[in-house]
């Protein structure tokens, strides 16, 4: 599942190609993927030209001519392709987005995936995005904002991946920057020293930058079809169940979480 920094890739390359692209026709096969009937959808998208695109979490943010937004999310994976005039399109996709220049993109979700079209009036209401928090790579999210943040009485790592709280951070990069800070994912947030914080929210923005560096995940797809550099052996205990611990040498353990798993060092992270 792409994260903050896969996110961030693609909308970079996006925003690079499609600006100033109009949209003229589109392709739409799931429309419970949809917040508008098909035929509204393409009616509505027609002629409008891209302005920018950006991302707000885990969310693509594609701002259009005429003051609406097209957005889109991956939920648990999708791939986002650029296509160039006359290239074949892929077999399967669930949305097709043409431009007049012959250009398009196509959407293939895995699972749960949304696009959703609507005014920019209707933004500040948007149910899913409208509480998404500042970006962990962002100039607002400061070490105060963290110490603040980590005030509250919860589990450090049920905080870190509450999108209301820090967007963009998941589960896939949240095992490597606690073991890296020596905390138990169910160490309570307002338990840790200051100390602690500042060190948590140095290595959060280290690992975010190192993987964004690295071109994000080996697994995901970027614009263009290309997969990147950040594979299982980049981590250190993340999906490493049963295998040795790169600091000491114990075991690493899988464990469970809330609704989700966590791979730590007992010996390294202890509660």
């Amino acid at each position: 599942m792409a994260e903050l920094p896969e996110i961030m890739i693609l909308t970079s390359q996006m925003d690079e190609q499609l600006q100033a692209k109009e949209f003229q026709e589109g392709e739409l096969r799931q429309e419970k993927s949809l917040n508008l009937p098909v035929d509204e959808f393409l009616e509505k998208i027609r002629g409008k030209k891209v302005v920018k695109v950006y991302n707000k979490g885990k969310w693509i943010f594609i701002q259009l001519s005429d003051e609406y937004h097209l957005l889109l999310n991956l939920g648990m994976g999708a791939d986002i392709l650029y296509h160039e005039t006359d290239q074949e399109l892929p077999d399967e996709y669930q949305c097709l987005f043409q431009f007049t220049d012959g250009s398009s993109f196509s959407c293939k979700f895995w699972w749960i995936g949304r696009a959703e079209l609507l005014p920019d009036v209707e933004l500040p209401q948007h149910k899913a995005t409208k509480d998404i928090a500042i970006s962990p790579l962002g100039e607002e999210f400061t070490p105060e904002y963290f110490r603040q943040l980590c005030s509250a009485r919860s589990q450090i790592k049920n905080l870190i991946l509450n999108q209301k709280k820090i967007g963009g951070i998941g589960n896939v990069y949240i095992h490597d920057i606690l073991f890296r800070a020596k905390i138990h994912p169910q160490k309570v947030a307002n338990t840790l020293e200051s100390c602690k914080l500042d060190n948590l929210h140095r290595i959060i923005q280290e690992n975010l930058e190192n993987a964004l560096e690295r071109g994000g995940l080996f697994y995901e797809r970027d614009f263009y079809g290309q997969k990147n550099g950040f594979t299982r052996e980049d981590f250190l205990v993340a999906y490493k169940e049963g295998e040795p611990c790169p600091e000491c040498g114990n075991t690493i353990e899988k464990i469970k979480t809330g609704s989700t798993s966590s791979y730590i060092c007992p010996q390294c992270q202890k509660l």
